[in-house]
């Protein structure tokens, strides 16, 4: 890294880490109004554990068909993308599918990194289709997609907007019964598996925003570490950054019983519930695999056993992140991925401008925790250790700096782009970021720090270069 720019990031996360107001009215709580819950609290009391079955083993995808036969489906969509179409994972699933007798439909125009419209499409494939369960192969483009299809599909009467997240749609609570949905996750990041949680670009305001909910969770997920063997390095390494940020995130967030308000009824307590004891152990543990395995897993593309970790990680980080939630690098994380202008990923096989999913957040993590690690500094230090940190002789103060320096040291063993400006943004474009950011709030609000636009528009800044 240049001397001067070295010093100009090195000065905005000194700003931004000394900014922090610690009085009870900033630190922890959100900025809702409180609810009042049964037991009369305002805060949570309570938290809730769902996630996906999840079945684990070398060539386990074969089992698809006995599993649909099983369930008594006799109508099935298959759903992928045009370039996994051609390749054994799907392949596999279809012997299956025709070994059992099950009847199918393939939907292969799912979109990477989908949009409403994307969305839409195959919603309306599923509603014509009519059917009585659905199997996704691929990363998280396509078994987010398959949950949205499969939740319109089943609620067709539904608005588009009805179940979006608030503000952005109504965030309704999902009532109607969903059809078994399988999910065979080929990419080792988004966890997508385990949660009741489906992402797309929402074209309109060009961010990101999503879908939150228990209900369309899928009902088995089958984790092949076979299929990790087909993606490509830069693939590996995007996917495993989801991975890191998942459980960088979830367990930094603002503990449950201090996210407000408590809700008046369990149907409405959210999917990110914040930090939990459960979530921790997931957490902590999908990190360790990360520190151990994802530089293994990026430089050796034969290298089983790193691959397959990272596979179970992503499941691991996926329970963890799916009822605590993510925070901050997520938040901003959609309005880089959504206002990207001619940046494209490396091996990514593409038609259009893309920033991939876990890029685009992991860009910002040494800018977020260093603005967020006052806020409870042991578990940044922590992470920082998992990571290669020696914090023998570290002060609590420097929390936040050690793990960002670890971060940027990690990414830089990756050949991770040096920044946001590396992908095509300038200091004009954070205003455009910014505003993309401020409609997250089911997930910027569980950071463990309330941000300004102001803190929002220096962490940016301070994610323009990393090196």
């Amino acid at each position: 890294m240049a001397a001067t720019a070295r010093a100009r990031v090195t000065h905005l996360l000194r700003y931004l880490q000394s900014t922090a107001c610690q009085c009870p009215t900033h630190s922890h709580t959100y900025s809702q109004a409180p609810g009042i819950s049964p037991s009369g609290k305002t805060t949570d009391y309570a938290f809730e554990m769902a996630v996906s079955n999840i079945r684990y083993g070398a060539g386990v995808t074969k089992e698809v068909g006995m599993d649909l036969q099983n369930m008594g489906a006799k109508n099935v969509c298959l759903m992928t993308d045009k370039t996994l179409s051609q390749l054994p994972p799907v392949q596999i699933v279809m012997d299956s599918l025709v070994k059992n007798g099950i009847r199918f439909q393939v939907y292969d125009d799912v979109r990477v990194e989908p949009t409403d419209r994307s969305f839409m499409d195959a919603i309306e494939f599923a509603k014509r289709g009519a059917f009585d369960a659905y199997v996704a192969v691929g990363g998280g483009s396509t078994m987010d997609t398959c949950k949205a299809a499969n939740l319109y599909a089943s609620s067709p009467h539904s608005e588009f907007l009805d179940y979006v997240n608030a503000p952005i749609g109504k965030g309704k609570p999902v009532t109607a019964p969903l059809k078994p949905l399988i999910a065979v996750p080929t990419t080792s990041g988004t966890g997508s598996e385990t949660t009741g949680v489906a992402i797309f670009d929402y074209e309109h305001l060009k961010v990101k925003t999503g879908i939150a909910s228990r209900a369309i969770k899928p009902t088995l997920g089958l984790v092949d570490p076979l299929h990790t063997l087909h993606m490509p390095r830069q693939v590996v390494a995007n996917s495993g950054f989801d991975v890191l940020c998942h459980a960088l995130e979830s367990y930094t967030a603002i503990p449950y019983n201090m996210r407000s308000p408590c809700p008046p009824n369990p149907i409405q307590r959210p999917a990110y519930q914040g930090s939990n004891p459960i979530s921790d152990i997931w957490a902590v543990h999908a990190l360790r695999i990360v520190a151990k395995y994802l530089k293994r897993a990026v430089k050796n593309p034969d290298d089983l056993e790193a691959r397959s970790k990272m596979h179970l990680a992503s499941a691991f980080a996926g329970i963890g992140f799916g009822n605590a939630g993510v925070h901050l690098c997520h938040g901003m994380s959609y309005p880089i991925s959504g206002l990207v202008k001619t940046y494209r990923a490396k091996e990514y096989n593409v038609d259009h401008p893309l920033v991939p999913h876990g890029l685009s957040v992991v860009l910002t993590s040494p800018a977020v925790f260093t603005f967020t690690a006052q806020m409870f500094p042991e578990r940044h230090l922590e992470t920082a250790e998992i990571l290669g940190a020696d914090i023998h002789t570290a002060r609590t103060q420097d929390a936040g700096l050690i793990l960002a320096d670890t971060l940027r040291q990690f990414l830089f063993d990756l050949n991770v782009d040096d920044g946001l400006a590396a992908l095509g943004y300038s200091k004009d474009d954070i205003p455009s970021l910014v505003k993309g950011t401020l409609p997250q709030e089911r997930v910027t609000k569980l950071a463990p720090r309330a941000q300004s636009e102001e803190d929002l528009s220096a962490l940016f800044e301070a994610s323009m270069k990393l090196y």
